[in-house]
């Protein structure tokens, strides 16, 4: 058994080796529904029997004005009412839920209104998402509610975060979040869960298993009988339920959420239910045995309820009329209010306006703005002292900790050992482990742990151990915490530190430089610092903002590049890059390692006059600076330990072309890595790396 006690009226289940096809969970026990009301008063279950109906005479209305052309697309719920509006009764107001598809109930239960929804749905300017966002692809932080992304499984990592947050306050809440059986398929499942567990977090994951994931049936989704069987691998309960069995959800989801407060775990609750219609109503159901529809048809959760209301003299024919006719007013009301949204009219300007959150002023907390752009820019600064790349970041780190008691810091091995890098050796006993975790290796989850700390007002700094272990967080970074604020207003206060680069001879795998992924992706701040003073204030600066910050952090430089640091707490302006000199013969626009190879090409050939440009910020790009470099030599030479296709540079040059052409001398030029992986191999990746070049194209910019 998973479990000594079974929270609600739900049979616990416990199969060893049970040799039957998973298609027989959805064609069993189909006698009569039976009901236990416990200590429910006859206004609760007329509460629940309201707000069960509500979302299916929604959707009966939704599907007929998708036949009309006015709504253009849908994902029906209709037979699994009962799960979204089940548990979300079952939870407070104030508790997150990260819904999916067909969780209309989710929705309507937490009383949104019905013509704000409805004009999303038509994809209004007045709904949730300016018109940015389809059906159920919005969340609404007033109403707990963390919209979902197509991709299904990262939004039981959120869910993780928020279980999280509630943790560290000590509140007596739990986060849920909404999969289905498909998504357990995913590695976010594991990832989430696995999270979840080591972490003891009060959250409840609920698989809602209608059998098939769009066409695809359960026999080929996978190979256990029953998917709460999981909960064992990962250390925690987990319970089958009847989900289409309204009081047998709201019972156990209750009772789950007092053991997840009290115990501080996680639970795994799979309820067994049925879609009748298709995955959206243009795939069809024909995929589908027709006697399996008249099997669940016997047990949809409206019918059944109704029936044992009536039965309990709760509802007669003229009372079930009566509800019927008031939520039908309620919807045409709704409705017509909905139909009376203005044109959608594309604003430009709002759309750019949109894509970032705006910065927080905090009148508690002073701190130090310096522009040091151009070049002596410690002139005015005092207080400085001599101090290694690494210990910029680790001091900005360090400073930020002090400043913003709600700051979390997450990564693997960083806690007692200090990181990869030893960049938080010490944190752990100075700020506790509560703040300074150590994570399973699972940066999908951790990232969207992250995301699900911003959702209740934390900051929070993950550090990926290499930035080449990215691609394995790619998804919850470029479709999460860069679409978020666009999509539905919501910020995601989230640094995510990335020790990269070459020059070290560590291989493929931990030295490229991928910069250039994330420069693509709108809605992303992406610093690029090259000093020690930069790597500290740069640093301070994304960790204050609440939008997503990737901080590149070049291995390289962390033990073999110096350089004076103020000793206050600072920041550097992101989005502003840094005049390194003056010069009047080429001009090298760069950042990271490219700054110091130019500032030693400078030093080994006084005979040229070179104007260096350091970036520092490469989403947004100071394009200000990039036309002054233009302006100052007419010549350019754009600089980047990247490989050449694809790399920042050739955006730049484009940029330039188009907008400095009048300017320019000679063609742009570019001097990028190879166009292959870096090698491992020292005198290999000598040759890989863009400074074995950088002579010939200096020379090659002056010759023409």
């Amino acid at each position: 058994m998973l479990q000594k006690k079974t929270p609600g009226n739900a049979q616990q289940v416990s199969i060893h080796g049970i040799a039957k096809t998973k298609n027989i969970i959805h064609q069993q026990s189909f006698a009569s529904m039976q009901f236990n009301r416990k200590d429910l008063t006859n206004e609760a279950l007329l509460g629940l029997y309201k707000n069960l109906l509500l979302p299916r005479m929604i959707e009966e209305k939704m599907l007929l004005l998708l036949r009309q052309g006015k709504v253009s697309k849908w994902f029906s719920g209709i037979g699994q009412e009962a799960i979204s509006v089940g548990a979300t009764m079952a939870l407070r107001q104030d508790e997150w839920i990260m819904p999916l598809h067909r969780n209309l109930g989710v929705f309507t239960t937490r009383n949104m209104p019905l013509n704000k929804l409805f004009k999303q749905w038509q994809g209004s300017k007045e709904g949730y998402s300016k018109g940015r966002e389809r059906s159920f692809h919005f969340g609404s932080a007033s109403h707990y509610i963390c919209g979902m992304i197509s991709h299904l499984g990262p939004q039981l990592a959120i869910a993780d975060g928020v279980a999280l947050a509630y943790k560290l306050r000590k509140e007596q809440k739990i986060s849920l979040a909404f999969t289905g059986e498909g998504g357990t398929s995913e590695g976010d499942f594991h990832e989430a869960l696995n999270v979840a567990a080591v972490w003891n977090l009060p959250v409840i994951f609920l698989i809602e298993n209608n059998g098939y994931g769009l066409s695809t049936p359960v026999s080929e989704q996978y190979h256990c009988f029953s998917l709460v069987e999981k909960a064992r691998g990962y250390g925690m309960e987990g319970i089958r339920i009847d989900g289409n069995n309204i009081l047998e959800v709201y019972d156990t989801i209750k009772g789950i959420r007092e053991y997840c407060i009290e115990h501080q775990k996680p639970y795994l609750v799979e309820c067994m239910t049925f879609r009748m219609r298709g995955h959206e109503e243009t795939s069809g159901t024909k995929y589908v045995p027709k006697h399996l529809f008249d099997l669940w048809e016997q047990k949809d959760p409206i019918k059944n309820y109704e029936q044992y209301l009536t039965g309990q003299a709760l509802l007669s024919d003229q009372s079930v009329t009566d509800i019927r006719n008031e939520l039908q007013h309620y919807i045409e009301t709704e409705l017509k209010i909905g139909y009376a949204t203005a044109p959608m009219v594309a604003q430009t300007h709002e759309e750019y306006d949109d894509l970032y959150a705006a910065p927080v002023v905090n009148n508690k907390t002073t701190i130090q703005i310096i522009d040091n752009s151009k070049p002596d820019p410690l002139a005015a600064v005092a207080n400085t002292e001599g101090k290694r790349f690494i210990d910029g970041i680790k001091e900005g780190l360090y400073q930020s900790m002090q400043q913003h008691p709600n700051l979390i810091l997450m990564g693997q091995d960083i806690a007692e050992y200090g990181g990869a890098f030893k960049i938080t050796e010490g944190f752990a006993d100075e700020f506790g482990k509560a703040r300074v975790r150590n994570t399973p290796i699972c940066e999908s989850a951790i990232v969207g742990a992250a995301l699900g700390l911003s959702l209740e007002g934390y900051k929070a700094m993950m550090e990926m151990q290499f930035a080449d272990f990215v691609t394995v967080g790619f998804n919850q970074i470029i479709n999460n915490l860069a679409k978020l604020h666009y999509r539905w207003g919501q910020n995601a206060d989230v640094v995510i530190r990335m020790p990269t680069g070459g020059g070290v001879g560590a291989g493929p795998f931990h030295s490229q430089s991928n910069e250039a992924w994330f420069v693509h992706t709108p809605g992303l701040k992406v610093v690029y610092p090259s000093t020690p003073m930069d790597a500290k204030g740069l640093l301070i600066a994304a960790i204050n903002d609440p939008n997503p910050v990737l901080y590149f952090e070049h291995k390289a430089l962390y033990r073999s590049i110096s350089g004076p640091v103020p000793q206050e707490y600072y920041a550097i302006e992101i989005g502003k890059a840094r005049l390194v000199q003056e010069g009047d013969d080429i001009s090298i626009i760069t950042y990271g390692a490219g700054v110091h190879w130019a500032m030693d090409f400078a030093k080994n050939h006084p005979e040229l006059s070179l104007y260096i440009l350091d970036l520092r910020t490469l989403l947004p790009l100071d394009y200000t600076a990039i036309k002054n470099a233009v302006q100052a030599t007419g010549k350019i030479l754009l600089l980047h330990e990247d490989t050449l296709t694809g790399g920042i540079g050739g955006e730049i040059a484009a940029w330039i072309a188009e907008h400095c052409f009048a300017l320019l001398d000679a063609p742009v030029m570019r001097c990028a890595s190879l166009d292959t992986p870096i090698p491992f191999n020292i005198e290999l990746e000598k040759n890989f790396m863009a400074y074995s070049r950088l002579e010939g194209m200096v020379n090659k910019l002056m010759n023409y």
